[in-house]
């Protein structure tokens, strides 16, 4: 049986070496090294994306590898993808590196300077756990084989901009499609999700920052089961204990939420740390929200300059969402993605706060009317980014959201509020095309 084999390997002298060495091994099939932890999860969940079948069987993950640690690294893979064998290349080959190794998902260690007959014996150990454990999920229906849930990031430019609001429209909205929804409140001094839901709580995230292994009981008791069907991980009362969820933490618990639901939509403020930054950068749709305002711009562009220098995102893979925009604004859609470099989203929410006010403060905005002009464009964003399922959307929401057609909604009253045209088809917003 051919073995196939991908290298996770930063260091150029180190790929030529794992790689030469990989090419000698009998039925081996190595792929071309990836360079770091991204580019390894991306390759992943694209091959996985396709069949479970085509994930390759063993993932050689180098010591050194960024921007992802490799323990983390590979804690993510044996998580999202558990059919996959990991194997760590070291230079330290100590017991205690080795347990933490293990505790991490990994089958197996090679040292470094690598010699034949050890990465030979490793490869070839991965490789029959993971046949077998192949052979177990192609026979059990009911083991979740995929990639993982998809997660979806809100950003605010700054203080004010709708962040909040928007991540709970895209969870209402996914979930009321059909999905399964956990909606995070990762803003951790001044989160106020359980605010907008009028929700008295006990446990939050830091319950969970502390525990190395996060099983699905011991998430379950952390999330609170709200009467919508969204499962909310909430941010601490106490602000200061913020400080307790670390970037490591924080990856744990994402990659838990994910293989558990379907749908993982975080809310990271205005405000960015180590936790927030670790969730954007395992994310797989990365949202901004701005007004259009010079300041809130302003923001939106230092806030993706940050993510560029520190490798968290890259510009073009973020995706931008104006928010309270109308159509006699200075700062059209056009500007704001030539400014920031970003993406903006064809979906723009209108000013019309008068619509939120009165859900916002008796803390119900998950009853807000489906004939808001406001839930009607977040929720046709939801479809746009791909979190919903379309025709269960559009019954849900009465009909006012189109079916989806090449990842986006056409109808664009149902996405920017604005009244039809006498003759022709739905009105446009100014500048979004």
């Amino acid at each position: 049986m051919t073995t196939r084999i991908l290298p996770a390997v930063g260091d150029p002298d180190a790929a030529r070496s794992v790689t030469t060495l990989l090419s000698q091994l009998p039925d081996a099939e190595p792929a071309s090294p990836v360079g770091d932890s991204t580019q390894l999860i991306d390759t992943l969940a694209r091959l996985a994306g396709e069949a479970l079948d085509e994930l390759p069987e063993v993932v050689l993950v180098h010591e050194r590898i960024g921007p992802v640690p490799a323990l983390e690294l590979i804690r993510e893979v044996s998580l999202r993808f558990p059919s996959v064998g990991v194997v760590m290349i070291t230079t330290d080959a100590s017991p205690h590196l080795f347990a933490d190794a293990m505790d991490s998902g990994a089958r197996g260690l090679v040292t470094l300077p690598v010699g034949y007959e050890e990465l030979a014996n490793r490869v070839q150990a991965a490789a029959q756990w993971s046949t077998g454990v192949r052979r177990h999920l192609s026979s059990a229906g009911d083991v979740f084989t995929g990639p993982g849930g998809t997660v979806v990031t809100v950003t605010g430019a700054k203080g004010g901009v709708g962040a909040t609001v928007t991540a709970i429209q895209l969870a209402l909205a996914a979930q009321a499609s059909g999905h399964s929804v956990a909606l995070v409140d990762m803003d951790l001094q001044t989160g106020d999700i359980a605010s907008f839901l009028d929700v008295q709580f006990r446990r939050s995230l830091v319950d969970l920052a502390l525990i190395t292994d996060i099983s699905p009981r011991v998430l379950a008791d952390a999330v609170f089961s709200h009467s919508t069907g969204l499962a909310l991980l909430l941010a601490p009362g106490e602000g200061e204990r913020g400080e307790e969820v670390s970037d490591r933490s924080s990856r744990q618990i994402v990659s838990a939420l994910r293989s558990r639901y379907e749908i993982v939509v975080i809310d990271c403020g205005g405000q960015m740390n180590g936790a927030n930054a670790a969730a954007i950068e395992m994310a797989d749709v990365a949202l901004l929200v701005t007004t259009p305002d010079v300041v809130a711009v302003r923001g939106a562009k230092r806030i993706v300059r940050m993510w560029e220098r520190l490798q968290i995102r890259k510009a073009e893979e973020t995706v931008t969402l104006v928010n309270r925009f109308t159509r006699n604004t200075e700062i059209q859609p056009p500007l704001i993605q030539k400014i920031t470099g970003t993406r903006v989203a064809n979906a723009a929410v209108p000013a019309n706060f008068k619509e939120l006010q009165a859900s916002i403060d008796s803390g119900r905005l998950h009853e807000l009317d489906a004939k808001s002009t406001v839930k009607q464009a977040l929720w046709g964003l939801a479809g746009e980014l791909g979190i919903v399922k379309a025709s269960a959307t559009a019954k849900k929401s009465g009909g006012v959201l189109a079916k989806r057609n090449s990842g986006t909604f056409k109808n664009d009253r149902g996405s920017i509020g604005l009244p039809r045209r006498r003759r022709g088809g739905p009105a446009e917003a100014e500048g979004t095309r």
